[in-house]
């Protein structure tokens, strides 16, 4: 057997409590007496968000725990980058998903990578036709099956959203000029 395996098997069950775990060069060995000098208090963790739960004698056995796989990309085409220019290929509408009613504006858009996307067009309007150059950010339309991103607005071909006077950011609209 390893000596892994007999020092979980004769270590009593305290000792694997997150607060009680002492560092490495500070646990007791096996079989010999603690040292005199040592503090009852054992010094906590540094940083962790979760207490790794200690290992079950069967998986002690058969090795280790497996780490858990990553996650599934949400927007796969962008490669882990912010947003990517690219051209439109075709403008259009769409109709959203079973409770919701009405046409919502997309575009087949061909990224710099040569990947072709669909994505949504926020805002009221807008000024997106083929070949236009527009830039592309992650985010689903909730209500749209199969679209994974939306076009950034105020960005290179695609204009903001004129008139709009609240949540101007996300739509590249400008703050109005106040004339007095």
């Amino acid at each position: 057997m390893s000596l892994h395996l007999l020092r979980c098997l004769v270590r009593p069950p305290n000792l694997y409590h997150i607060s009680t775990i002492a560092p490495r060069a500070a646990r007791p060995l096996i079989g010999l007496a603690a040292p005199s000098n040592a503090t009852s208090a054992l010094p906590l963790r540094p940083f962790s968000a979760s207490a790794p739960r200690p290992s079950t004698l069967i998986q002690v056995v058969r090795h280790k725990r497996q780490k858990q796989r990553a996650r599934k990309l949400r927007s796969p085409a962008l490669k882990n980058r912010p947003e990517m220019k690219g051209v439109c290929l075709k403008v259009g509408t769409t109709k959203p998903k079973k409770p919701n009613s009405g046409e919502r504006k997309i575009a087949r858009v061909r990224l710099s990578s040569g990947k072709v996307v669909t994505a949504y067009i926020p805002g009221e309007g807008h000024n997106v036709q083929q070949h236009s150059v527009v830039l592309v950010r992650g985010g689903r339309a909730q209500d749209c099956p199969g679209v994974k991103y939306h076009l950034v607005r105020g960005a290179l071909d695609l204009g903001g959203v004129g008139n709009r006077l609240t949540s101007r950011s996300k739509y590249g609209t400008k703050k109005p000029k106040v004339t007095a």
